[in-house]
């Protein structure tokens, strides 16, 4: 039997050991949906500004195509340094933004605007890349892509994708249709939005966004009998209802025929799968 030369190095390899069980768990693991401060609770009901958001939408009318596999794509690589630039001076105008004075459909609109501008200006500033994941710029020792990193400050908040996104969209709104508009550089990812989120136009646009993800083959399939979702539905499983007859019954709201009657028989998920390849 091999033996270990002394206590540290014993305690290395069991350490290496416990990690390399956890990486796969940790790897898939989501994050939770924790308010990251109370102060993003703030909003005022009559509050009636406009927020420019069409430096976004001008970008994505430029950028943004749509294939006739039903993916919308963006041509990082076509991106002039001017529009860089229009692109940082559309987010350092969301800076000067009192987000907590807005009210909440507003506020909604901004958050998934500045979470999709982030998106977009972060991959461009590391292009050419495969995949969002390798922008390793997340702090911590088992982070990957850039969802950790402070990227801008909001109200003087240094905030990062995930604060947006968790700490912000998710537990403030509870409503899974977020997972439809906010948009991670990814094939298997709902579709970028083709224009910035008007505040006026939430509910329709939210409902458009998931009927067209769950009609896509993306979102679901069903491959010798067994139901195959996104695998959005197993990271955010609590999102959905946290259960897999929850999440058939969501889709079944959007699905479209043949889909529709061929969830509504099914009560089970066999399996989840995701593609990572970077939307260019």
């Amino acid at each position: 039997m091999r033996s270990f030369g002394t206590v540290t190095q014993l305690l290395k390899f069991l350490l290496f050991i416990i990690l390399l069980g956890l990486f796969p768990l940790l790897a898939k693991a989501a994050p939770e949906a924790k308010l990251h401060n109370a102060h993003w609770i703030s909003n005022n009901i009559s509050n009636n500004i406009h927020i420019d958001h069409s430096g976004l939408t001008k970008l994505l009318r430029t950028y943004r195509t749509m294939g006739k596999d039903g993916v919308a794509r963006f041509a990082y690589d076509q991106v002039t340094e001017d529009d860089k630039q229009n692109l940082a001076n559309y987010l350092e105008s969301l800076q000067q933004v009192k987000v907590s004075k807005l009210d909440r459909d507003q506020q909604f609109a901004f958050w998934v605007n500045l979470y999709n501008s982030l998106t977009l200006k972060v991959v461009l500033d590391y292009f050419p890349v495969n995949t969002i994941r390798e922008i390793n710029i997340s702090p911590g020792f088992l982070s990957t892509g850039p969802w950790g990193a402070k990227l801008i400050t909001i109200e003087g908040f240094d905030l990062s994708l995930d604060d947006i996104e968790h700490g912000i969209l998710r537990p403030i709104w509870k409503d899974p249709r977020i997972h439809y508009v906010v948009n991670c550089a990814s094939l298997g990812c709902p579709n970028l939005p083709a224009t910035a989120i008007d505040p006026k136009k939430l509910d329709e646009t939210l409902d458009q966004a998931a009927s067209d993800f769950i009609n896509h083959p993306r979102a679901v399939r069903i491959v010798d009998g067994d139901v195959i979702v996104s695998s959005i539905y197993s990271w955010f499983s609590e999102d959905f209802g946290n259960s897999d007859q929850s999440i058939l019954n969501h889709m079944i709201k959007y699905a479209k025929e043949p889909l529709k009657t061929q969830l509504s028989s099914r009560n089970t998920i066999s399996d989840h799968s995701y593609g990572w390849q970077l939307n260019k």
